[in-house]
């Protein structure tokens, strides 16, 4: 399914789960590789919990979140998303739900300019531009 670009990024948001739910968020899908810390199955509101498609423990663990690690956490972590297997069902997935309406794409980190969910955010938008699941 070929899915305007411009569309995508309407539809598929970013949140920090902290923030709490609201009926705007759509489909949540925690897209952390360990549960939020401090945070109840009930408060987070979860749909799906896609901890696969998250950054290894060893990746994790290098960048630490530190902003200038960003540049090669991001090529980095590509190169895991391009060779791992979890992503094309989740892209299937993602995809179905967003023909249902708004996702929201969940993560835990303090920083929302230097996580995984920002990096995975754009790649799914263009996986989903080049026609999504292979």
């Amino acid at each position: 399914m070929l899915i305007n670009r411009s569309e995508v990024r309407n539809m598929l948001k970013l949140k920090r789960v902290q923030l709490g739910a609201d009926k705007g968020d759509g489909f949540r899908i925690l897209v952390d590789r360990l549960w939020p810390r401090g945070e109840t199955k009930e408060k987070a509101a979860i749909d799906l919990w896609e901890k696969e498609v998250a950054p290894t423990s060893g990746l994790r663990k290098w960048f630490g979140h530190e902003p200038e690690k960003f540049p090669a956490f991001q090529k980095r972590y590509r190169a895991e998303l391009d060779r791992n297997p979890a992503v094309e069902p989740f892209l299937a997935r993602l995809e179905k739900e967003l023909a249902k309406g708004g996702v929201t794409l969940v993560y835990a980190a303090k920083d929302s300019v230097h996580s995984n969910a920002v990096v995975l955010k754009e790649y799914l938008e263009e996986r989903l531009k080049e026609g999504g699941a292979r």
